[in-house]
Order: C-alpha cells, then sequence, then structure tokens
C-alpha cells in the first residue's frame, strides 16, 4: 500500500478534467489543503476520486506552505502533483467528500 490522501474531482471539471491527469496533456497540476499537513509529505500520493469513483492517483513533487485561502484567508498548503498520473486499472467505488482525507491506499490495485 502507499501511503496519501484522496481528492474529489468536481464533476463540473467533466470527464476531459480527470482525464487530462493521466492522458499526458499536464505535466503537473496543484491541489490545495487546509492547514498544514502532519503526515504527508513528498513521494506520497493524491488519490482522485471522480463520480464516487477511486480513479488514479498522482505522486506528489511538492508541499509549498503559507498559502492562503483567497476567500477565507486561511492557511492552506498546495499540493503540487506529478502528471500524468496513474489510472486505476478498474475503478472503485469510493464516495466522494470534500476537503482532504488521509488514506492508506487499501483499494489501489
Amino acid at each position: 500500500m502507499s501511503f496519501g490522501i484522496t481528492k474529489t474531482i468536481p464533476a463540473s471539471r467533466g470527464d476531459e478534467g480527470i482525464e487530462s491527469l493521466f492522458d499526458g496533456s499536464l505535466s503537473e497540476f496543484e491541489f490545495h489543503m487546509a492547514g498544514k499537513p502532519s503526515k504527508l509529505k513528498v513521494g506520497d500520493f493524491v488519490y482522485t476520486i471522480f463520480n464516487d469513483q477511486l480513479r488514479g492517483r498522482l505522486r506528489i513533487r511538492e508541499l509549498i506552505a503559507g498559502a492562503v485561502n483567497p476567500k477565507s484567508g486561511r492557511p492552506r498548503t498546495l499540493i503540487v502533483v506529478e502528471c500524468p498520473g496513474e489510472k486505476i486499472k478498474k475503478p472503485v467505488a469510493r464516495k466522494g467528500h470534500r476537503g482532504t482525507r488521509y488514506f492508506d491506499g487499501a483499494d489501489w490495485k
């Protein structure tokens, strides 16, 4: 298993939005999480959820502390991942969520 976090890709990004993380059209992508991660480090993964399915994972390249949420003014960390990521062979049902959740990679196949 490979440690990381799960992030839900909004349905509004459409199939093109999720596929762009895995098809080679992007070299990196930026996620964010509230506060400072206590367990996350470079080399861990961001597991993507889209339409209530675990769809793939991307290796974390950089964690940038000190960013601020433009709406709330609260601190957040930017998470830069390497693209293209790795698609899961067969999507696994996983409920989408807001925010960030730590994940041990148990469903990854």
